[in-house]
């Protein structure tokens, strides 16, 4: 930690844009200890915290751009590329479609202090057609608020995070060992459930041919369209006959059905 601080104060704005962009980028570099430590520094006069915040502002910024153009150009397949890699994908894609469905493009504003929300905000931007100056202003605002918070965090409570530092220097890789450890529990937990998850939908799930083979009875299925609306602009294809739902209050789209009605349901 000693080496971290001794870099930011030698290497200070250079280190917080790489750290940041990378970050924007989707790489596990996290930038939040970074920009703290910053914030202390600033405290101590030995960086400018007007410099770090713009630098960051910029850098996310640019990591921000390439994500932006991504989904303006490949729209919904960004985004299931995207959660494929998630440690939650159950909820990555409809949390994201329902925040940005719900607030729209002020949502860029606070994306970065939302979970997975961060990383793919931009690209569903663009699959949504946002126009580029809106996104890079409320993208500038949130990147703002999120490295803004970071160093006052860094200023406000110099006094621990010093003690922090410390106390992480003194038990040397014992501390990188604890972290380590911690951080690597967390994700076996996370692919552990989704493991159990994707076992879950198989065992429940049915073909695209099983399908068309139900629909050609005379008795067809009823079948659910449980994606979001925001999903279902960004991939317009439907199966013939499906009712849009939503997933948290189906009753207000289905109809009374038989209990023996078999039903099909289909998300994002």
């Amino acid at each position: 930690m000693e080496e971290m601080t001794s870099l930011l104060a030698q290497y200070g704005l250079a280190l917080v844009f790489a750290n940041v962009l990378l970050t924007q980028l989707g790489l596990p570099v996290p930038a939040i200890p970074t920009l703290i430590v910053a914030g202390l520094l600033a405290q101590q006069n030995q960086l400018s915290a007007a410099a770090v915040l713009a630098v960051a502002v910029a850098a996310s910024l640019l990591g921000d751009l390439p994500w932006f153009i991504a989904g303006r150009a490949f729209g919904h397949r960004v985004l299931n590329a995207l959660c494929r890699v998630a440690i939650e994908p159950d909820s990555c894609v409809k949390q994201t479609e329902n925040i940005f469905e719900r607030w729209g493009a002020p949502s860029l504003m606070f994306a970065k202090f939302v979970p997975g929300f961060a990383i793919v905000a931009p690209p569903i931007a663009g699959a949504l057609r946002l126009a580029t100056a809106p996104f890079f202003a409320y993208s500038a605002i949130g990147a703002a608020l999120w490295a803004g918070v970071a160093l006052a965090v860094g200023m406000i409570f110099h006094e621990q995070v010093e003690w922090v530092l410390r106390w992480l220097e003194e038990m040397g890789k014992g501390a990188l060992l604890v972290i380590g450890l911690a951080v690597g529990c967390y994700v076996a937990v996370k692919w552990v459930e989704r493991a159990l998850l994707i076992r879950f939908l198989r065992s429940v799930r049915i073909s695209v041919d099983e399908l068309h083979e139900l629909l050609e009875r005379e008795e067809k299925p009823v079948i659910l369209d449980a994606r979001s609306a925001a999903a279902r602009r960004l991939d317009p294809r439907r199966i013939p006959g499906a009712l849009a739902v939503d997933i948290d209050a189906p009753e207000r789209a289905l109809p009374q059905v038989a209990a023996d009605k078999e039903i099909v349901v289909y998300c994002t």
